[in-house]
């Protein structure tokens, strides 16, 4: 079993999403167990204020370091803790299946501007970006972090083929395109080949099409 710790400033954003599909399923059947932690506990005004002005000035206002620090003081987390940026490495295949095997990991979710470099420097043992763009904060990333990483604990798909057939699991290669019934629709027809019966032909022409669009959507790396 894996523990996934999420320390954020909105805990009632995880509920519905870690109840249902894939991350729900894990947990009730005792493969994940998951912690939400209100950063806002760990204030010691009235305001429970999170965050303040940047040293040397300038726009928006960055999350507070000592929040950070008291939590995970709590915590004790055995694993990595893992600052969710956008100055992050760029979060992989590898990086899911990596955690994944950890016993805890616990994600730190930022807000506001910017968090304090202290947690990036003292407090977290990696930084994670899930692409080159920028998000309100890191609860979404969060969650697709979570979701990448329980979908391959073993038992949480009906079947490790689900998993294996997809994207990426095989290094930087993305998968074929799928389709299902009905055969034909508004003119558009499934690839004969897929229906076909033939597997040997079938599994050349997914090898193929893999090929193809990982030549052309991942040209640039």
């Amino acid at each position: 079993m894996i523990r996934i710790n999420i320390v954020t400033i909105f805990p009632g954003f995880f509920t519905a999403p870690l109840e249902g599909s894939i991350p729900g399923r894990a947990a009730k059947a005792g493969l994940a167990d998951y912690r939400v932690i209100d950063l806002r506990d760990y204030t010691h005004d009235r305001h429970r204020t999170v965050d303040d002005e940047p040293y040397g000035g300038g726009a928006g206002m960055v999350m507070k370091p000592e929040p950070f620090f008291e939590a995970i003081d709590d915590l004790q987390p055995d694993g990595p803790i893992v600052l969710l940026s956008a100055r992050g490495h760029r979060f992989r295949h590898g990086d899911a299946v990596r955690l994944s095997l950890q016993p805890e990991v616990t994600l730190l979710c930022g807000h506001y501007k910017d968090i304090d470099q202290r947690v990036a420097d003292h407090l977290a043992t990696e930084e994670l970006s899930i692409g080159d763009f920028v998000v309100s904060g890191g609860e979404v990333v969060a969650l697709a972090v979570t979701d990448a990483v329980v979908r391959l604990l073993p038992g949480a798909l009906g079947d490790h083929e689900s998993a294996s057939s997809d994207s990426f699991y095989d290094g930087d290669v993305i998968s074929a395109p799928s389709y299902t019934r009905p055969a034909e629709y508004r003119g558009l027809r499934v690839p004969a080949v897929l229906r076909s019966g033939d597997h040997a032909r079938i599994e050349t022409w997914r090898r193929a099409e893999s090929e193809r669009l990982t030549r052309i959507r991942r040209a640039d790396g």
